[in-house]
């Protein structure tokens, strides 16, 4: 079953991006030389159209950064929340270090004893050095907390978690948390530019093209009071907006945050209000 809208393929994202840019891209009908680039007749480069403009097809990847990251950030997306079984506690050891590529934010944190899963309460570090400091008193532990970065990397590497008390024995841990989604750029390859889409080009599109454009125009030197079109930025960034407002109250009804905790949108008309 196919997604219910207009999903953008990296070709078809940079193609809409240049259309609205009024960059021009081409496919070559003989071997072209631009700039002192020569397009061969048949070929696609870098797995998007080509294009002339070098300056342009430089800007695309942190673009795309530009648009996905905001994306991320904004909307908190249901489909970036995964669990994860890699990890175990080690019997007298309270510090377990989680690979800094795993998770954005980490939501819970469970430990599994035989059948039961077991979810430990989030707190503050402080409360656990201060509670379970005796490494020679070891129990099921209750509590974790986000305990910083490593040192030798400045937290490049990995990120630790606290628990307390100190495992009596080793437990398989299960995380979930929120993932950076892979970005549509991994797709700028011959075999993928024309196919492959990801759930923000699928589900998204149109926030995708709008964040973009917000970037494109600082591209176009269109960004500021001295700029040829200083409000041009800004009436992109006034459709995102308008755009985020409905999307976000749809990440909110898949979480069941919404009002009075249902999967349901609030009505404006309805009385009394929803209840518990």
């Amino acid at each position: 079953m196919s997604a219910a809208t207009n999903p953008l393929t990296y070709n078809g994202y940079v193609s809409q991006i240049a259309e609205m840019a009024i960059v021009p891209t081409f496919t070559p009908t003989s071997n072209t030389t631009i700039n002192g680039i020569t397009y061969l007749f048949g070929v696609t480069y870098g797995g998007t159209l080509s294009t002339p403009d070098t300056n342009f097809n430089a800007i695309i990847s942190q673009m795309l950064n530009y648009a996905e990251l905001r994306i991320q950030r904004d909307l908190d997306l249901n489909q970036s929340m995964v669990p994860n079984t890699n990890y175990n506690f080690s019997s007298g050891n309270n510090v377990l270090s989680i690979s800094i590529n795993d998770y954005v934010t980490l939501e819970t944190v469970s430990i599994v004893s035989g059948t039961s899963t077991i979810p430990l309460n989030p707190t503050t570090k402080e409360f656990i050095q201060n509670t379970y400091n005796d490494s020679s008193y070891l129990s099921i532990p209750q509590y974790f907390a986000i305990y910083g970065g490593d040192a030798s990397t400045s937290g490049n590497t990995y990120q630790n978690i606290i628990i307390g008390p100190y495992p009596n024995q080793n437990y398989p841990a299960l995380l979930v948390g929120t993932i950076r989604m892979p970005s549509l750029y991994q797709f700028a390859n011959t075999s993928q530019a024309n196919t492959s889409t990801n759930f923000i080009s699928t589900y998204l599109p149109d926030l995708l093209i709008m964040a973009s454009l917000i970037y494109i125009s600082a591209y176009q030197r269109n960004f500021g009071r001295m700029s040829d079109d200083p409000s041009m930025a800004q009436s992109y960034e006034g459709q995102y907006q308008a755009l985020l407002r409905p999307a976000l109250t749809e990440e909110y009804r898949k979480k069941f945050e919404a009002s009075a905790w249902s999967s349901s949108s609030q009505s404006p008309v309805a009385t009394p209000t929803r209840g518990q």
